[in-house]
């Protein structure tokens, strides 16, 4: 099979919320580390890979981790760290390279493909991660291959603190003898589907027809037969930091009812949030815009932690519009925008008490995926005043 002439950098941190951890405390390396919940209703955020030698993984209930390991150290975490240690490896990256792909809080691909010729691609590699354990102070794994399946998989096999690259005579042979759990978005549904057929190595997954992986796994059976066989033609997309989802309103009459402001405001929040989590994504930063009625507008924003959650933003949209609403003249809108995002998942275990309001998100958005958005709302969204109403009934 003829492989592309990419050269496409991945790399990873190591561990990165304990790394960032043990930079703040140096007397916590060599220890098994869990971020996580404290209580027994806790979860597993990340763990060091001392504890991890132990069984313990992310997604784990604390409870469990804690009988896995007893002599663990919990460690509840802070997700205002992990983001700005986050954006300072972004920088760091985007300052040497010429094509960055922030892939999620820990992890980003780089597209080399034509600086081969002025650079030695693995030699390049290599100092772009000792410059971020030496500028910043965070371990990092890199793999370098011919597209970003393989060198995400390269990665992943040199972890922790590695460097592997994956020429393009050698893709296959270095694939064949994975596990097919190996493949980037293979479930655990698949893989057990997969196993009761006899396929757990990639090799052999790579003799299946392509019809056959096809009619039994569908479209995704198509993609993983393909990433089986080194196949991904998917670009490094460029890193922006004005990537952003948004909503404005603007009022048929303007007006100074900032009870009403706050309501819409929250409610086009909880639209947003919802959005992000559908789409798997965090958001770094808020905007909140507000325009008075003589056309003057104002924004102010705020980096936060990368969150999905709505009350965290719903909390930050409202300090920030008590800033920016200064004149109190009548409005004519107001807006708000989520920037800064990147792929990935809320780590709850990292906000402690809002597990529970967590879980009531969760089951909003099942009802909003199957009903719709405006199927159910928080009460606080939920005018209650004549004025606010009219207000309210404007958007």
């Amino acid at each position: 099979m003829e492989f592309s002439d990419k050269h496409i950098i991945h790399m990873d941190q190591d561990a990165f919320f304990v790394s960032v951890e043990i930079l703040k405390n140096s007397k916590l390396l060599g220890l098994p580390v869990i971020i996580g919940g404290l209580s027994d209703r806790g979860v597993v955020a990340s763990c060091s890979y001392e504890a991890r030698a132990y069984g313990v993984h992310s997604a784990m209930p604390s409870r469990m981790a804690r009988q896995l390991c007893p002599h663990a150290i919990f460690v509840k975490g802070s997700m205002d760290d992990y983001s700005k240690y986050s954006h300072q490896v972004t920088e760091l990256l985007q300052e040497k390279v010429p094509l960055l792909e922030k892939a999620s809080i820990d992890e980003h691909y780089i597209d080399m493909t034509g600086m081969d010729r002025f650079f030695g691609c693995m030699k390049f590699a290599q100092e772009l991660r000792h410059a971020v354990l030496d500028q910043i102070g965070l371990p990092i794994s890199f793999g370098l291959s011919v597209n970003k399946t393989v060198s995400k998989m390269a990665t992943n096999e040199c972890k922790p603190n590695g460097e592997k690259q994956v020429e393009k005579l050698a893709v296959q042979s270095f694939l064949n003898p994975l596990s097919i759990k190996k493949i980037p978005g293979l479930g655990d549904s698949t893989f057990i589907k997969l196993s009761e057929m006899g396929v757990r190595k990639i090799h052999t997954l790579t003799q299946i027809p392509q019809d056959l992986m096809f009619k039994i796994l569908g479209q995704n059976g198509l993609s993983l037969w393909q990433k089986a066989n080194g196949i991904d033609n998917s670009p490094v997309v460029p890193y922006r930091e004005q990537k952003s989802i948004g909503k404005q309103t603007t009022f048929e009459s303007d007006s100074m009812d900032i009870a009403g402001m706050k309501i819409i405001l929250t409610d086009m929040i909880t639209k947003l949030a919802f959005e992000l989590r559908q789409k798997q994504k965090l958001t770094a930063c808020i905007t909140v815009t507000i325009r008075y009625a003589n056309f003057e507008t104002i924004t102010q924003q705020a980096k936060i932690p990368y969150t999905s959650l709505d009350s965290v933003l719903i909390s930050k949209a409202k300090e920030l519009f008590d800033k920016v609403y200064q004149k109190r003249m009548l409005l004519r809108l107001v807006g708000v925008k989520l920037s800064h995002l990147v792929s990935g998942y809320e780590q709850i275990a990292l906000y402690g008490p809002s597990e529970k309001m967590y879980n009531l998100y969760q089951s909003m958005d099942k009802m909003r995926s199957r009903y719709g958005v405006d199927t159910i709302k928080l009460a606080t969204v939920l005018p209650n005043k004549g004025e606010t109403k009219k207000l309210y009934r404007q958007q």
